[in-house]
């Protein structure tokens, strides 16, 4: 688990940032995420970022669960999301959302519902264009969707408190949204 940790600390939104002319550290937002890069340096970053964030979590959870099984596999996930968002690169602070991350490692241990809230996703992000609305609704459905699924109680309930870290970690942005300030894409 200490290199799914590493792993998810790997960053991607730095590097593929300053490739294109940009510190999306010290742009935008801020944030080391797919969304800020895509602001700050462009479709093409922001994608690059989105689908190296994905992978950091996608590979964990593969070889967890090819080393170990069903719950190694979630705990590498969870572990790199943790890295993602703690990463030891920047003092355990300031890194992504962990959404992206999350998100690979569902992608691989739960398909069906990885597929259903990138549909909810994509409805959000076409009607609203606000990212982080998209982000919160996926992360909110995705215990939900684990449970639907169902897995045993153990998973859920990992699956939920990983959740509540990335909800803790998108309080700025649901501060912004109610007051109608959140920033659009495109």
């Amino acid at each position: 688990m200490p290199a799914s940790f590493l792993l998810g600390a790997f960053p991607t939104a730095e590097l593929i940032g300053r490739l294109a002319g940009h510190d999306p550290i010290a742009e935008g937002s801020g944030n080391p995420g797919a969304s800020n890069v895509y602001r700050v340096a462009g479709r093409r970053a922001g994608v690059a970022v989105l689908l190296g964030d994905v992978l950091k979590g996608f590979i964990p959870a593969a070889v967890g669960v090819a080393a170990g099984g069903r719950a190694l596999g979630l705990a590498c996930g969870v572990a790199a999301m943790l890295g993602h968002i703690f990463p030891v690169t920047r003092g355990f602070r300031a890194g992504g959302k962990g959404v992206a991350t999350m998100g690979g490692a569902c992608w691989f241990l739960y398909p069906l519902v990885a597929f259903g809230l990138i549909a909810v996703w994509g409805v959000l992000m076409r009607t609203l264009r606000v990212a982080s609305v998209g982000s919160l609704a996926m992360i909110v459905l995705l215990p939900v969707g684990v449970a639907l699924r169902g897995r045993p109680g153990w998973e859920v309930a990992v699956v939920a408190g990983a959740s509540a870290v990335v909800l803790a970690r998108h309080w700025p942005n649901i501060r912004r949204i109610a007051r109608r300030e959140e920033q659009v894409l495109g």
